[in-house]
C-alpha cells in the first residue's frame, strides 16, 4: 500500500466529516485510520467507507499516542508513506497525489509540510525556529509587549514568505506527510507528550536522518483553534509538554538547536 493516513478524533463532529470527505477524493491506494480517543464510539457511524478503519481506544491516549496506534500498523504493513493529519484539515482533490509524487522524486525528504492557510486565505506561520524556553514563555505570557512581538516574529520566521521550499527542523504536526522508512530509524511519536510539542520532537528526530521540508507549491486549510490560549487545562498540558521537551533536548544550552536555527536563518537571508 502506498499511503496510510491517520486522524485522531476526540468528540469532533462536522469538521471530521469534512476532513474525511477530502481524503476520500484521493485516487491512491490508501487506508484512513480513524483513531477515536472519545469516551464513546459514536463517531463509528462516520466510518462507512471500506477504506476507513475505525479504531476505538476507549480512552483519551493523547495526540501522539493516538497516532502511534496507526503508525505501528504502517510500520508492520510496509506502507511507503504515512500522513498524520488533524481533523480540522481540508484540501482540494489531487493534493495527496501531488505530494506523493513529489516525495517519490525526492527520496532524501523524510517529512513534508505544505503551505497552510486559514479558512479566509491568511497564511499560518507553522514553520518556525526550534524554540528556546524564552520563545515559548514570552510568546504565551508577554506576547503584547513590543520586545516579545519582535522575538516572536523571528521565531515564526516572518521574513520567510513561503515562496520557496525550505528545510526546517521545526514543522507543525497538523499535517505531516512522512516516509515510513525513516520512522524505522527515527522512531514514532514520543507518547510521553500527551499533547503539544510531540510534533517538534518527532520532526527534529526525522531531521537528523533525512530532510524535513515545508513545500509551499501545495497548500491546505487548517482550522487552528489555539486551544491553550483559551482553556486553562490545555495551557497546563502545553506547559507540561514544554518541560518534557526541554528536559529531553536541553534548556538554555542546546548546541544542535543553535546550529539548525542558524542554518535556517542563513538560508532565508540568502534568498532575499
Amino acid at each position: 500500500m502506498s499511503l496510510a493516513i491517520s486522524i485522531v478524533a476526540y468528540h469532533n463532529g462536522e469538521e471530521l466529516k469534512k476532513a474525511i470527505e477530502c481524503v476520500l477524493q484521493c485516487s491512491l491506494d490508501f487506508k484512513l485510520y480513524l483513531v477515536d480517543n472519545s469516551a464513546t464510539d459514536e463517531l463509528k457511524s462516520i466510518a462507512i467507507d471500506p477504506r476507513v478503519i475505525y479504531i476505538f481506544n476507549n480512552a483519551n491516549l493523547g495526540y501522539g499516542a493516538g497516532h502511534n496506534v496507526a503508525l505501528r500498523r504502517s510500520l508492520a504493513d510496509g506502507t511507503r508513506y504515512h500522513l498524520v493529519m488533524n481533523p480540522d484539515i481540508s484540501f482540494q482533490g489531487g493534493t495527496l497525489e501531488n505530494i506523493l509524487s513529489f516525495m517519490e522524486r525526492n527520496q532524501d525528504v523524510g517529512s513534508l509540510m505544505p503551505k497552510i492557510n486559514y479558512d479566509d486565505g491568511r497564511l499560518q506561520r507553522l514553520c518556525k525556529l526550534l524554540p528556546t524556553p524564552g520563545d515559548l514563555i514570552f510568546r504565551r505570557f508577554f506576547g503584547r509587549t513590543s520586545w516579545a512581538k519582535g522575538q516572536n516574529k523571528k521565531y515564526e520566521l516572518h521574513n520567510f514568505n513561503y515562496d520557496f521550499m525550505l528545510d526546517s527542523p521545526c514543522l507543525s504536526g497538523c499535517f505531516m506527510f512522512i516516509r515510513v522508512s525513516v520512522l524505522e530509524q527515527a522512531g514514532i511519536f514520543d507518547d510521553r507528550f500527551f499533547m503539544y510539542l510531540e510534533d517538534y520532537d518527532l520532526t527534529r528526530r526525522i531531521n537528523q536522518i533525512a530532510r524535513t521540508v515545508v513545500y509551499p507549491d501545495i497548500s491546505i486549510v487548517h482550522g487552528y483553534d489555539r486551544g491553550s490560549y483559551k482553556k486553562l487545562n490545555l495551557l497546563k498540558m502545553h506547559v507540561i509538554s514544554a518541560i518534557k521537551y526541554f528536559n529531553k533536548w536541553g534548556w538554555w544550552r542546546d548546541e544542535e538547536r543553535e546550529m539548525l536555527n542558524e542554518k535556517v536563518l542563513e538560508t532565508i537571508a540568502t534568498r532575499h
